[in-house]
């Protein structure tokens, strides 16, 4: 019996001790595995080229200074343009890490030719106004001035979104217009207005505040029903794969929904 007991004593002694040694493994595994068990997140540092629609120039400017300081280390080059023209150079090999759009229709353009990695989505959202020189000198009052020929007038050209956008609220307004100037894109067209080369034009609202005092702004009620989407994706063959995700999700997150309402972009 004394040897029995002794034995049992050995016998659990030695199951303790095993099961300290399982719990110390599974333990100190556990903490040496953390790392290992999840891929290390990309580096967001370098350059990022980003491919932009004009009338983002201001907004997205802000977004880039804002996107390098929470990212020392990387540096976002701007390609501003009119969307079509932007998605002409992408289809056509352009360099660049991020695409956002004026409209759905040019970024279809890209992502039929499958330059585009992920599924774009929808940013912001914009509207026509008119736009007039400080002070209205041509006495602009709404869309039906447009269709006079003896004011000076200036639209996008109809490739481009804003120009897009206006054929539609010309055709809702019954007003057909008669342009002494088309733009390659919106940017184009403000400058006209702001040196005072024209009467009026179509521009997006965001390009009236963007403008400050050197414009004044016209409202109409067409607008409403045509709005402009903006989406925004990375690039398939993105020289900076990793930032170029970080930046567009920067865009999307609060911050950029921040800057972007307060230049008069609706959120989506």
């Amino acid at each position: 019996m004394p040897n029995l007991r002794k034995s049992k004593s050995i016998r659990l002694i030695s199951a303790v001790a095993v099961a300290a040694l399982v719990l110390a493994g599974c333990g100190s595994g556990g903490q040496a595995a953390a790392p290992a068990s999840g891929s290390e997140a990309p580096k967001v540092t370098g350059d990022v080229t980003v491919f932009a629609a004009a009338s983002l120039t201001e907004t997205f400017t802000r977004l880039g200074e804002d996107f390098e300081a929470a990212h020392p280390g990387t540096k976002v080059k701007f390609n501003f343009g009119g969307s079509s023209a932007l998605a002409q150079q992408l289809n056509q090999g352009a360099p660049a890490d991020v695409f956002a759009s004026a409209a759905p229709a040019n970024m279809k353009q890209v992502t039929d030719t499958k330059t585009i990695t992920d599924a774009p989505r929808t940013f912001a959202r914009n509207k026509l106004a008119i736009a007039v020189p400080k002070g209205n000198p041509g006495k602009i009052a709404g869309l039906a001035d447009f269709a006079n020929a003896g004011k000076k007038i200036a639209l996008c050209a109809e490739q481009v979104p804003c120009g897009a956008a206006s054929k539609k609220v010309f055709e809702l307004a019954e007003v057909t217009p008669a342009p002494d100037t088309l733009e390659q894109d919106v940017k184009a067209v403000l400058t006209k207005v702001s040196l005072g080369e024209v009467d009026g034009a179509l521009v997006y609202r965001t390009d009236v505040r963007a403008a400050g005092d050197k414009v004044e702004g016209i409202e109409f009620a067409e607008s409403a029903q045509v709005v402009n989407d903006y989406p925004i994706a990375s690039l398939a063959k993105a020289p900076n794969a990793a930032t170029a995700k970080a930046f567009v999700d920067f865009v999307l997150s609060d911050k950029g929904r921040t800057v972007l309402s307060a230049a008069g972009f609706d959120n989506p």
